[in-house]
């Protein structure tokens, strides 16, 4: 099936920042030859995934099919959602809870306050795990050998002038995530952006997901936002892992 593993590879190219891709793009990113990105990409054009537009290629609503069959068809979103929505009202912030695929994280569910511009991740945004605190507090729950396998080969490159990259460093955090029971990320990941997570965990003990804080630092900074807001996020996570 090897057709298939290249069609969802040419799939998942798009994202945020990747909003159209040309046949050559869809090559390079995919590693596939020329011809054969040609292929998938006409293929997923007449099933209705992608659309045309000169040289470029767009992602179609179809695409939605695939991620909502996940979120369907696993039970952790609808749990959580009435969870989320009791602490987002309570904390008057964007409350999100988030799950570890391979070195990334990547939103299931989200309960935000209603301004005009609310901050913090949507449903299906992925973040890279090494510098976010839901991935912090995901990776925490793992096995040192199962982080240094999630972690090798990835480049810490800074996605803000407050991103630590050092690889010692980055390892250190997730320790600190470990013996906390929490984590923070102050404006590593985006300027602006103040977010704190911690852990949900099933009955056995296992981390299952991350229930996540965001804010801004002129909103509150980093204390206040320990003080006002990490023990509501504490309550809630307890609440969810009791359901689960």
């Amino acid at each position: 099936m090897a057709g298939l593993a290249k069609g969802l590879a040419i799939l998942e190219c798009f994202g945020e920042g990747t909003p159209c891709l040309t046949l050559a793009e869809a090559a390079r990113r995919t590693r596939l030859s020329r011809a054969a990105a040609r292929r998938c990409l006409l293929t997923l054009l007449e099933l209705g995934y992608v659309t045309q537009n000169g040289h470029s290629f767009a992602p179609q609503p179809r695409m939605l099919r695939l991620g909502y069959a996940f979120l369907s068809a696993t039970p952790l979103p609808r749990i959580a959602q009435p969870v989320l929505e009791t602490i987002q009202e309570a904390a008057g912030e964007a409350i999100s809870l988030a799950i570890l695929d391979g070195a990334e994280t990547v939103f299931v569910a989200r309960a935000a306050p209603r301004r005009m511009v609310s901050v913090g991740p949507g449903i299906g945004s992925r973040l890279p795990a090494w510098c976010s605190a839901t991935g912090r507090v995901l990776l925490a729950g793992l096995t040192d050998c199962a982080i240094a396998s999630r972690l090798d080969g990835l480049d810490f490159q800074p996605l803000t002038r407050r991103t630590a990259t050092e690889p010692r460093e980055v390892r250190a955090r997730i320790g600190r995530a470990r013996e906390t029971g929490y984590a923070a990320c102050d404006e590593e990941l985006e300027l602006g952006l103040l977010s704190l997570a911690v852990p949900v965990r099933d009955l056995s003990g296992a981390v299952v997901a991350a229930m996540s804080v965001s804010t801004q630092p002129s909103r509150r900074s980093l204390d206040e936002a320990k003080r006002d807001l990490l023990p509501l996020l504490l309550d809630g996570a307890r609440r969810l892992s009791a359901h689960l």
